[in-house]
């Protein structure tokens, strides 16, 4: 199967992140029989300094050249990636999308409704380059401006409302459709950052989300296990 992860900064990452797409493929490697290819037409990180996605500093710097392909940018949401999916898919011969995807819109592009509607638009473009195109798509986790923004919080909710409406109405059998669960315990303070971008335990989680879903849905795989483990106290 060749996967092809689609996100917004949240999956690009930025100079010297792990990123959530390194945490999957470690997931991947874990199942020998499990055949594979992560797909994408880009391959960089998000520099900060220059202002482009021209970084090649990742974490671990042994993350293999193939593995680190996506398609996912700094600032770009479902508006972006709608009108350039289909060919995405059909360059990569995808099989598989793992879409995290709409807090920017949210944030600096459309409302709810749009958003939705832009998300709606992206399922069917990308199902005209593979009819039988599998999709996983992540909610919104609202990131720290919902926490004073009364009204923006309101509109992730009522976006991650329509999105579930989305998967219901366009879900077919021969292009299935998933709603990955909210990563469990998510908390914006200790799993980013910087209040939206995730630390490392905010990307076992991301990627969690994804690898669970999968697995429960299409028994891909198995359960997610690269959580790490919770610190011990100190001795006293």
């Amino acid at each position: 199967m060749r996967f092809l992860p689609v996100g917004d900064s949240m999956t690009i990452g930025a100079t010297g992140d792990f990123t959530w797409r390194y945490r999957m493929w470690q997931h991947f490697e874990t199942f020998p029989g499990l055949r594979y290819e992560i797909v994408g037409p880009r391959t960089t990180l998000y520099d900060t300094g220059a202002n482009a996605p021209v970084s090649h500093a990742y974490a671990d710097p042994s993350f293999p050249p193939a593995a680190r392909r996506h398609l996912s940018g700094w600032g770009e949401g479902w508006l972006h990636m709608a009108p350039v999916i289909a060919d995405a898919v059909r360059e990569a011969e995808a099989d598989v999308l793992l879409v995290s995807l709409g807090l920017i819109d949210l944030g600096f592009y459309t409302d709810a409704e749009q958003t939705a509607a832009n998300a709606r638009a992206f399922i069917t473009a990308a199902r005209t380059a593979n009819p039988r195109l599998r999709m996983v798509l992540l909610p919104v986790i609202p990131n720290v401006r919902a926490v004073t923004d009364a009204p923006f919080a309101a509109s992730c909710a009522r976006f991650n409302d329509l999105l579930a409406k989305a998967v219901a109405d366009l879900d077919e059998p021969s292009s299935p459709l998933l709603l990955a669960s909210r990563p469990t315990a998510y908390d914006i303070r200790t799993d980013t950052y910087d209040g939206t971008h995730p630390g490392p335990t905010g990307e076992h989680k991301l990627a969690a989300a994804f690898a669970d879903a999968m697995h429960q849905a299409w028994e891909l795989g198995g359960p997610y296990a690269g959580l790490p483990a919770p610190a011990l106290p100190l001795p006293a």
